[in-house]
């Protein structure tokens, strides 16, 4: 008798045990993303898993951190109108783009993304490049919860200056310090509104496209962007563009 019950209580015992372990990991998990964000508050984000990976198939990483203050507000305003022009309005996510491009995605066979600046970030900076459709929903889920934490401790200015210094620009290239440096021959303090908007207009692909040398597309795009950048709105809240005009 005494066997038997000490054989029903072993799976017992196990299952208890992977309970427990599976509390431990989840509270560990959550733990010690909270403090990677609280650190990248105010620390340079100096590598990314998209950096890593990239070296891993033999590129190298030309990156220079630079401070908010040493960029053209012209790069902000650029990134904004090209990849996020609510930027400034959402709380982490833009709902409207979202949906639609999902319905874009039903019709077509071109995927579009709806993505923030803020999601961009997350991805960029916490998560891997998905290879697969399951890959890509546990990514979107990991995204999501950054992005809340990012608009919880960061706001838009810290976001925004994360953002232009891990954002890959080329092979081996990150950040818009390298970007300009490689292309235009200059820091990313000198850039002008036309150089800025073509940085932006290549952030879809910048492993296809060239700032330096763009294509007649993206010359359009860029002017399409340079127009765009002067639309922008400026009065909300702690938005950076008011900062940035505060600049000029």
């Amino acid at each position: 008798m005494a066997w038997g019950k000490n054989s029903r209580a072993r799976p017992r015992t196990r299952w208890r045990r992977l309970g427990r372990r599976l509390a431990q990991a989840i509270v560990g998990f959550f733990g010690i993303s909270i403090l990677l964000v609280l650190l990248y508050g105010f620390m340079p984000v100096f590598v990314t898993p998209l950096m890593i990976l990239r070296l891993f198939e033999g590129e190298g990483i030309s990156k220079d951190w630079v401070a908010y203050e040493d960029v053209s507000p012209d790069v902000y305003r650029a990134v904004i109108a090209a990849e996020d022009n609510l930027f400034c309005q959402h709380y982490g996510f833009d709902i409207n783009a979202i949906l639609g491009a999902f319905k874009k995605n039903q019709r077509g066979k071109r995927i579009y993304g709806g993505s923030t600046i803020s999601q961009q970030t997350a991805k960029n900076v916490f998560l891997w490049p998905g290879t697969n459709i399951v890959t890509r929903l546990l990514r979107k889920g990991f995204e999501a919860y950054f992005t809340g934490l990012q608009e919880l401790f960061w706001g838009k200015r810290r976001t925004l200056e994360i953002y232009v210094n891990v954002i890959e620009w080329g092979h081996g290239i990150y950040g818009v310090e390298a970007a300009a440096q490689f292309h235009f021959k200059k820091s990313a303090a000198e850039l002008s509104k036309r150089e800025a908007a073509l940085l932006a207009a290549v952030l879809p692909n910048p492993r296809r496209w060239s700032a330096g040398k763009p294509t007649s597309y993206i010359s359009r795009r860029a002017n399409s962007i340079a127009r765009r950048m002067d639309q922008l709105p400026t009065a909300a809240p702690g938005c950076p563009v008011g900062l940035i005009e505060d600049e000029k």
